[in-house]
């Protein structure tokens, strides 16, 4: 498919008409997370339907609709719910809500997942920033900005040396400190899905330097560094990986939205204490 500037100004048209609010930070919320949007005051609910060639997902624990109004004084827009590769939407597409964010001015991506714990030292219902990301999919030409580049989206090239802001994740870090919140840090590596990993490429994931692996975040990032946007990633960690085939031990989709939900009153928090502490660069640049 092929998607353009035409297309993503139509569908930020659409939620332009539907807020009352210019939506300076936009999140995405994962598996599990999507309560957070709940606490959206002044909320304007966008069903994902309603807007044209917005993709449409259909995992459990994604509600699917966007919910745009204040969270700690700051006006966000908020996905409640992403939509994956895995579920046979082109790659391009993944991206699009992205776009309507850039349409729409938003110059601040924060973006949760649910991910699994390779790293020995994390535990189920950890927090890890991430510092890096390892995108396999885009490795293997799967990446969202293949094709025709429009300039005035962003440039041809996009160097990936720092796609996850220092500055927020230091603030991130100070914040964590402040409230009492543990936090790890680490690259998260992005496989396709739907499966989970066997035991011997969970092996290999660790050799190649990650320590959580999700199915998902790496395309929406790309875009949004793309469109120029400051980005903060947190992975919350719903499952330790497991990496012997003899284990008693399995994981499930159910497991990771059950320990999801014990992550989210942190996450909250955190998340909260972040919007508070934001530095004006992060959303007028």
């Amino acid at each position: 498919m092929t998607l353009t500037r035409a297309d993503f100004e139509a569908a930020a048209k659409v939620v332009q008409a539907a807020i009352s609010v210019k939506p300076q930070i936009g999140m995405i919320l994962g598996s599990g997370l999507g309560s957070l949007a709940d606490s959206v005051e002044d909320a304007c609910i966008v069903p994902y339907s309603d807007i044209p060639n917005f993709p449409q997902g259909s995992v459990s624990g994604h509600a699917g609709r966007l919910v745009i109004g204040h969270l700690e004084q700051r006006p966000v827009m908020v996905m409640q719910g992403r939509v994956h590769f895995y579920e046979g939407i082109p790659i391009e597409a993944v991206g699009f809500p992205i776009r309507v964010m850039q349409m729409l001015g938003i110059k601040t991506l924060i973006v949760t997942n649910a991910a699994g714990g390779l790293n020995p030292d994390f535990k189920a219902g950890d927090l890890m920033v991430i510092k890096d990301h390892i995108n396999l999919p885009g490795l293997a030409g799967f990446n969202p900005l293949m094709g025709h580049n429009d300039d005035s989206l962003g440039p041809r090239f996009v160097p990936l040396t720092k796609p996850y802001d220092s500055e927020l994740r230091k603030l991130v870090f100070a914040v964590a400190a402040r409230q009492g919140i543990k936090l790890q840090e680490g690259v998260y590596i992005s496989q396709s899905g739907p499966a989970y990993e066997t035991p011997a490429e969970v092996r290999m994931l660790r050799m190649m330097g990650a320590d959580a692996v999700g199915m998902s975040t790496a395309p929406e990032v790309l875009v949004a560094l793309h469109a120029g946007m400051r980005v903060l990633g947190i992975s919350s960690i719903t499952n330790e990986a497991i990496d012997e085939v003899d284990s008693d031990r399995d994981v499930s989709h159910q497991e990771v939205l059950d320990v999801g939900k014990t992550i989210v009153p942190r996450l909250i928090t955190l998340l909260r204490g972040v919007l508070c502490d934001l530095p004006e660069s992060a959303v007028s640049r």
